[in-house]
């Protein structure tokens, strides 16, 4: 059974920082391409930030770039999201998911993703 677990999510003031963490248990870590996802109070879902399987690609949504980093850990199969520099537009439902590797990967696109954690909530008030 595949399990995708997100912590570290909590409020925070506006200029904060905080570091989320997606443990994937069931499934061989390296054979996924794995992504960051959020949802906001009455939007849709929203791509975040991506990184390849073998952690040498990542890609980043284009309101959090330079301020949000996406690695992974393959010995304790885990990915991470270090948030810095927090605006309360940041306030989210964020969702890690993992993709299967392919030789085409479309990143952004949620749809490619096979697996998704419950999420995390992050709350930056102003």
């Amino acid at each position: 059974q595949v399990q995708l677990v997100e912590s570290g999510g909590g409020l925070v003031q506006a200029g904060g920082s905080l570091r989320l963490s997606c443990v994937a248990s069931g499934l061989t870590f390296t054979m996924y391409n794995m992504g960051w996802f959020r949802q906001a109070p009455g939007k849709e879902r929203e791509f975040v930030a991506a990184i390849s399987w073998a952690g040498v690609r990542t890609f980043y949504g284009d309101s959090v770039k330079v301020r949000f980093t996406v690695d992974r850990d393959h010995a304790e199969n885990t990915m991470t999201l270090q948030m810095n520099s927090l605006k309360p537009e940041d306030t989210a439902v964020y969702y890690c998911a993992a993709a299967l590797r392919e030789s085409s990967w479309n990143y952004s696109f949620s749809g490619v993703y096979e697996y998704w954690g419950q999420g995390t909530h992050v709350t930056v008030s102003s």
